[in-house]
């Protein structure tokens, strides 16, 4: 049977639709579980294990990686591989977080009688609160009654899209409780372009900066653009601080009797400039906003005294943009 694009995009509306609507149904039924779950959580001077089956364990995972990303120490155990050792990861001080749509996967057994023989404490999220997992548990999250997105309802579709939301839910919720800021996120996320992003600009501002005072003639300026080679000067008043810029804009707004003007005649006054804690992707904002391809990075301490410069091709290399 062939079928037509109205086809297509008629199942891909459904099945969002669908999913839409369960996610607004865990929403509304979130209640004192969840709570519960996350003072749980805070309590524990261990890690957060995560584990699941099949789809689930997939979603575990990710559960995991984003704990552990966003500041609670979290990693997941293959319920298989824990009958086979890896239970051995599990100990006094952690927290299990264990996930069954059905609360009876029959290899998360293990993982369950280890956490109560040896008091761990453990948080369940299942469809069925009556389910072994829902009894066993400490605390247990119960996704909402909503059928799967696929007509048939067996293909684990809106329940693990809920899944997935309620672990980020408990994620967010920690971080948001210890107060996790960029910086924090930064240490756990030093490479690709999200830790590209999160660079401070003094990791990647250069120290040796085009300068001039104000009183020198504009040809020791062109020999030091040339020098320096970041394509324009900043311009120092007497008592060294940053009074001014010469781009080649000024040089040919200037371009009549160049040579026998200073640098502080031709300059641009009070440059736009960044702090050196600023985040690299503000700086590029600013780039952009000012259709500027250098920056210089000046001391919030010391207002003008510069500390370093910034060129638009230290952002593409650190794969910021």
């Amino acid at each position: 049977m062939t079928s037509s694009t109205t086809d297509f995009l008629a199942t891909a509306r459904r099945v969002i639709a669908r999913e839409a609507e369960a996610l607004g149904a865990l929403g509304a039924g979130l209640g004192e579980g969840f709570a519960d779950a996350v003072r749980l959580i805070l309590g524990t001077e261990g890690r957060v294990i995560v584990s699941g089956m099949g789809k689930s364990g997939h979603i575990a995972r990710k559960i995991a990686a984003t704990l552990a990303s966003t500041g609670t120490p979290a990693h997941f155990v293959h319920p298989a591989e824990a009958s086979h050792g890896d239970l051995g990861m599990v100990t006094k001080g952690d927290v299990a977080l264990v996930i069954s749509n059905s609360g009876e996967t029959p290899e998360l057994s293990d993982i369950i009688a280890h956490t109560r023989r040896f008091g761990i404490p453990m948080i369940g999220i299942t469809a069925r609160a009556d389910s072994t997992l829902g009894r066993q548990a400490d605390v247990v999250l119960v996704l909402p009654p909503v059928p799967e997105a696929c007509e048939t309802g067996i293909v684990p579709t809106t329940s693990t899209t809920m899944t997935l939301a309620l672990g980020d839910a408990l994620a967010i919720a920690l971080m948001e409780h210890r107060q996790f800021t960029p910086e924090h996120f930064r240490m756990f996320h030093p490479g690709g372009k999200l830790g590209a992003k999160l660079l401070k600009v003094r990791d990647l501002m250069h120290t040796d900066m085009p300068l001039i005072a104000e009183t020198a003639p504009m040809s020791e300026a062109l020999l030091e653009i040339s020098r320096k080679g970041f394509g324009m000067v900043g311009v120092t008043d007497a008592d060294g601080r940053l009074a001014g810029i010469i781009t080649d804009g000024d040089l040919r707004r200037h371009m009549q009797g160049l040579l026998d003007q200073t640098a502080g005649a031709v300059m641009t006054r009070n440059p736009r400039t960044i702090a050196p804690d600023a985040f690299s992707e503000t700086a590029v904002a600013v780039m952009n906003d000012r259709k500027i391809t250098c920056l210089f990075v000046v001391s919030p301490d010391d207002p003008g005294r510069a500390q370093g410069i910034l060129h638009i091709h230290d952002f593409l290399r650190a794969g910021v943009v």
